[in-house]
């Protein structure tokens, strides 16, 4: 795969994806489509078994290039497309198969900090900042993202200041997993990756689903949902072979079986 606005690396089941768009990493139609093209892929690649999400240069992500705003609608239909790529980029980290962490190097404004909110674990170093600035240039939007994260009170004002946040609050408030030097950030993101990549592929696939989908059911339901994904699990390769390395204290040798 040849991207301009990414770069991708995959070494020891771990992929790095660093978004490489000069100055701010901000997002643009082709940034969308690579990062929907590379997130997607990673759902079908054994090489990869989770996956961390970084910046370039000193901001994780400064969001949407306004300057692509200026002349989008030249037919009917316009609009509501660029509309349903942005979401679509968004979904696609959701959805991909293989965890995500966030790495985030710098700020990670409007939809920089959706695509973040995206990913299943969140680090951030300590010179990171966070924030909806879409209401300054007149647009609203993150809601979405934003009321998964944050209670109602702090989310609600988020979205209605475009007030900045600092990585040390969002730590504070259980938001982001991490918060240190930016020296630092990359080695905690690769110590959780090597840990999940150390597991079961097939199980850490399907725990990511269960995550995803029980989020959105009643407790009972998900819970049954839940139990379902454990018993197909049970009759796995992957499974046998992690009782038996437990029984001889071991460590186990996982095929994604």
């Amino acid at each position: 795969m040849s991207f301009q606005c990414i770069k991708v690396d995959v070494s020891d089941y771990i992929a790095v994806v660093t978004m490489d768009r000069p100055p701010v990493n901000a997002q643009n139609a082709q940034f969308r489509e690579e990062i929907i093209e590379a997130f997607d892929s990673f759902s079908d690649r054994d090489d990869v078994r989770v996956a961390i999400l970084t910046g370039a240069g000193k901001v994780f992500c400064a969001g949407a290039d306004i300057k692509e705003r200026i002349g989008l609608v030249k037919k009917p239909g316009d609009y509501w497309r660029h509309n349903r790529g942005a979401r679509e980029y968004a979904n696609a980290i959701r959805e991909c198969k293989k965890p995500v962490i966030a790495a985030v190097n710098g700020a990670a404004l409007g939809a920089g900090f959706g695509v973040m909110s995206a990913c299943d674990i969140m680090l951030a170093s300590d010179n990171a900042t966070f924030g909806m600035p879409e209401i300054d240039v007149g647009l609203a939007g993150g809601c979405a993202f934003i009321s998964r994260l944050f209670s109602k009170s702090r989310g609600r004002r988020i979205v209605f200041t475009g007030e900045r946040f600092s990585a040390a609050e969002l730590y504070r408030l259980g938001v982001i997993e991490w918060c240190g030097p930016r020296e630092q950030l990359m080695e905690e993101a690769m110590k959780i990756a090597r840990n999940i990549a150390s597991k079961s592929p097939l199980a850490i696939k399907l725990a990511k689903e269960a995550y995803n989908v029980v989020e959105n059911m009643p407790q009972r339901d998900g819970y049954r949902f839940e139990q379902n994904i454990t018993e197909q699990l049970s009759h796995t390769e992957d499974a046998r072979e992690a009782q038996r390395a437990f029984a001889e204290k071991r460590k186990p040798v996982f095929k994604g079986r």
